[in-house]
């Protein structure tokens, strides 16, 4: 448990840092881009040229090993919910490096954040069986299917709800990734290799990096990231609750019910702070990067 618990939290200081630099990279590049076989060539090619954009993946790809292993020893419930702490890094960043400053309401945020992890760690019981489930693994393979059709299709719209729509995709494409990372086969090399899962797992993750870039591109940070970290919680969450088999202590049902809403809470409070200030050239977006939220754009 100790160990999930730090390779969650490791994880999430990562990602936190990934977000603010995935944000300005993805933003350096025209927002003309689409999810288009002939076009994704070159629009992975464009982001790959910002710095900051590839620091960004490195960081995300630490981030994901660490994440890698608390979802293999962690109820998924806890794996996901460790990762809202990465906004928790991500507006203490801003606070620090941006002079962006905290309202009380948004601390509130931050301390619910931890508090709510607090009572699922102690809340937890054992994680569920990491084994093959047919059903469920039809599921994600269909559902990636759809993901990248949906996709297609709302990367042709500069609408602020298609920035809301890429969003809730990426966040549903990495819901794809954890579940895959629970039915990943504990045998061999070669069971492994065989397993639909294990290849499900990267190609989840690339289509949700891609979607989430693309829906940054399109509007504020906050209108992409809160349907993004609300998926990517709740449905591994519900997963691994009533498909997977994943335990509450005996007696704690209510505080791991208590911790996962006020963890869910305050990063949905928190999702303003994934942006960053930096002015984008105006051949790549007609607008300034400004921080995130109804009131700063």
């Amino acid at each position: 448990m100790l160990l999930g618990l730090g390779a969650a939290l490791g994880a999430a200081v990562l990602f936190g840092v990934a977000a603010i630099l995935q944000a300005v990279g993805s933003r350096k590049v025209p927002t003309g881009s689409e999810l288009d076989p002939r076009r994704l060539a070159s629009f992975v090619v464009a982001l790959l040229k910002q710095p900051a954009f590839l620091a960004a993946l490195v960081l995300n790809l630490a981030g994901f090993g660490l994440h890698f292993v608390a979802l293999r020893l962690l109820p998924l419930y806890l794996a996901q919910a460790g990762i809202a702490a990465s906004l928790v890094v991500t507006a203490l960043l801003a606070t620090r490096l941006m002079s962006d400053q905290l309202s009380a309401v948004e601390w509130s945020a931050v301390v619910a954040v931890c508090v709510g992890l607090g009572a699922l760690a102690v809340s937890a019981g054992h994680a569920g069986d990491s084994a093959r489930h047919h059903g469920l693994t039809v599921g994600i393979v269909v559902g990636l299917v759809a993901i990248a059709v949906l996709g297609g299709i709302a990367s042709r719209s500069q609408h602020a709800s298609a920035t809301a729509l890429l969003g809730l995709l990426a966040g549903l494409g990495y819901a794809g990734v954890a579940i895959s990372a629970r039915l990943l086969e504990d045998g061999s090399l070669g069971d492994l290799l065989s397993g639909v899962t294990t290849y499900t797992l990267p190609l989840s993750g690339g289509l949700a990096f891609v979607l989430y870039s693309l829906a940054l591109q399109r509007g504020s940070v906050t209108l992409a990231t809160t349907p993004m970290i609300a998926l990517q919680t709740i449905t591994p969450a519900a997963v691994g609750v009533f498909v997977l088999g994943d335990a509450v202590r005996s007696g704690w049902s209510a505080g791991a019910v208590g911790g996962f809403v006020l963890t869910a809470i305050g990063a949905l409070v928190l999702v303003r702070f994934e942006s960053v200030k930096e002015p984008v050239s105006e051949t790549a977006t007609s607008t300034e990067v400004r921080p995130a939220g109804p009131d700063r754009r």
